[in-house]
């Protein structure tokens, strides 16, 4: 593989090729146009492409028409991030344009629409460049991206995040391992202020994290307490199999949802809204500072300190279900009340321990007065 091949080319023989390369100006297609004309909005539709290489400057070139459209669903409903699959099959410098128009775009939207969106975040980019991750994963080299002949770095094209495609192969090691590693890279290596999307399943990676679901309690509470985002494949969350008899290619990735599943599989569900729910509550789960108080049992704290205040937590794993003492290290204070997301209880720091009396495998302990989002 070279640059070229890679970004010059048809990448499959269901998907045509745009020219994304070419400067050369071309014309709106004759079947858009009577599409266009059709439905009563030619004049409409010319007349927006006018304006966006009146105000832009761009060549008439057809990325460009691309990324107009593409941002139009931004600046006519507000939507605040992208998520861009094959990046690397397109020249990265066109990613940095696309988010550029983006800002813009919902800019416009939020100047049209001041009560409709709470928060003023910027827009967001997530992409998928296939066989990239943390760790020098694969074609990995540190943050670049490496082509064979060319390295990029997505994170300077537009992306906030990038898939981590190594989680997978990551997760074959022990589980404070992994999260000392994520904290490394993400908090100290080259990868210090930006975005990795972990998950174990993706339509994108033919070797899941076990495929046939034998561990997926661990698997999920792995994920969802790792540092960095979390993506939730459909079917994760009911132990869907990707192993599916008489399947070809990608389609045992791609298998039908089984509704009858939510009530067979609750407790893997169950399992999964609890997590969720306390990942939502806590920013530092996935962007804070990493603290390993044990290792056996994995008790670990996360850090978050910036503009909009401090959140802290302290979570356990693999611990025996019942009574347990759990260390708290400097991550919260002498006799300070907390509370275990996970099954409710509420406790004090005693002697440098949360005490609880009915605890699951998994603690989730966050301050008791903290206010949660539902």
């Amino acid at each position: 593989m070279t640059f070229a091949t890679a970004t010059a080319c048809e990448l499959s023989f269901t998907l045509q090729d745009i020219r994304t390369e070419s400067d050369a100006p071309v014309e709106v297609p004759a079947f858009l146009v009577e599409r266009w004309r059709a439905e009563g909005r030619l004049d409409l539709e010319m007349a927006e492409l006018d304006a966006f290489f009146a105000r832009t400057g761009y060549p008439r070139a057809p990325r460009y028409y691309i990324i107009k459209w593409l941002t139009d669903w931004v600046r006519d409903y507000g939507i605040d991030g992208f998520r861009v699959d094959t990046a690397k099959h397109v020249e990265p410098e066109i990613w940095a344009v696309l988010k550029r128009e983006a800002e813009i775009a919902l800019a416009d939207w939020r100047a049209r629409n001041p009560r409709r969106l709470a928060h003023d975040r910027p827009f967001y980019m997530v992409g998928e460049v296939f066989n990239f991750g943390l760790a020098n994963f694969d074609r990995s080299r540190g943050r670049f991206y490496d082509y064979g002949d060319r390295n990029v770095d997505f994170y300077t094209q537009g992306f906030d995040a990038l898939i981590n495609m190594g989680f997978p192969t990551h997760a074959t090691q022990p589980i404070a391992d992994q999260y000392a590693l994520y904290d490394r890279e993400l908090r100290l290596g080259e990868f210090a202020g930006h975005g990795v999307l972990n998950y174990i399943a993706s339509h994108d990676d033919h070797q899941p994290l076990d495929p046939a679901r034998r561990n997926i309690r661990e698997n999920a509470t792995r994920l969802l307490l790792s540092p960095g985002a979390a993506q939730i494949y459909y079917g994760d969350e009911v132990a869907r199999s990707l192993v599916i008899p008489r399947t070809r290619g990608d389609a045992t990735l791609r298998s039908m949802f089984d509704w009858n599943a939510v009530r067979t599989n609750a407790s893997i569900l169950d399992h999964y809204q609890r997590l969720g729910r306390f990942r939502q509550a806590h920013v530092a789960l996935g962007a804070g500072r990493h603290i390993e108080i044990s290792r056996a049992p994995l008790v670990f704290g996360r850090v978050m300190e910036g503009n909009e205040g401090t959140d802290r937590i302290v979570a356990a794993i693999g611990l025996s279900s019942g009574a347990v003492r759990i260390p708290v290290g400097e991550i919260f204070a002498e006799d300070e009340q907390l509370r275990d997301a996970y099954s409710g209880e509420v406790t004090r720091v005693t002697g440098g321990h949360a005490n609880l009396q009915n605890a699951s495998d998994v603690v989730l302990l966050e301050r008791a007065t903290q206010q949660r989002r539902q």
